[in-house]
């Protein structure tokens, strides 16, 4: 349980101090005997300068990840329209920000 908590309070800390905690935290996982944290310290040693990375500057892919499944899910209801323009439209409307005045109501 331990280590799980203290994993997760690695990616709320910056820079170096980010990294001193990654690198403790891998070290002790190793020891630990866990099979399933032995092969998560691998992977993340395998792929240690992205994380590095994101731990030094703070960026994400969270939000193009979250954008593509949006649009995933649009174009998958849209599977009955008839032409691209209406897909792109709705995608443009849901993504984009848009908010048109409905008929019948007053704009804010």
């Amino acid at each position: 349980y331990l280590l799980k908590e203290q994993f997760r309070l690695i990616f709320q800390l910056k820079g170096k101090e980010a990294i001193t905690a990654l690198d403790d935290w891998c070290s002790w996982a190793k020891r630990c005997r866990i099979p399933a944290f032995v092969d998560l310290c691998k992977h993340i040693l395998n792929h240690r300068e992205s994380i590095v990375a994101t731990l030094t500057h703070g960026l994400s892919n969270a939000l193009v990840e979250s954008t593509n499944t949006k649009l995933r899910l649009i174009t998958r209801k849209a599977y009955g329209f008839r032409s691209t323009d209406n897909l792109i439209a709705l995608c443009l409307l849901d993504r984009g920000g848009y908010c048109p005045p409905l008929p019948g109501r007053k704009a804010a």
